[in-house]
């Protein structure tokens, strides 16, 4: 079962307002929901938004995904860097020890050794950083242009 995080619309014909509803992905927008977990309001100004972080972060540490919208939310209302911070310690910690026991290679050493798995110096640019020939000097193309049409004549 996929819980998502989304809106829900209420409210009369061209009167909007919006419900923070956690409800599975598969149903429709307004249909069947688990819980209420905040409340939207973009009639007002500055646009009314009320949140229940308790329940938003347990249900985020439960592995609902927000959508799109309801994730910028969050974010306005500072739930979900609570949330991307306590992840980010829980995930540290374990990081950490291991770093102590030396199982971890510092991130610089990894990005350095996966460039010399791929064979190319630090020197040597990338094959998208070389140019393409459209992005040559004008003068250049019009020369090679006029060197085939020459070998085409012979």
């Amino acid at each position: 079962m996929a819980v998502r995080i989304r809106l829900r619309r209420i409210g009369k014909k061209k009167q909007p307002q919006y419900r923070l509803v956690v409800a599975e992905a598969a149903g429709p927008r307004d249909g069947r929901f688990i819980e209420v977990i905040g409340h939207y309001n973009p009639r007002v100004d500055p646009p009314a938004v009320s949140v229940n972080e308790e329940r938003a972060l347990w249900w985020l540490k439960q592995g609902a995904q927000p959508t799109v919208t309801a994730q910028s939310m969050l974010v306005k209302t500072g739930v979900w860097e609570r949330f991307t911070g306590e992840l980010a310690e829980a995930v540290q910690a374990p990081a950490v020890q291991a770093a102590a026991g030396g199982d971890l290679q510092p991130a610089e050493e990894a990005a350095s050794g996966e460039q010399s798995e791929r064979g190319a110096s630090p020197d040597e640019p990338d094959e998208e950083e070389q140019q393409s020939p459209s992005e040559e000097a004008p003068e250049q193309v019009q020369e090679e242009a006029n060197a085939e049409e020459s070998e085409q004549g012979r």
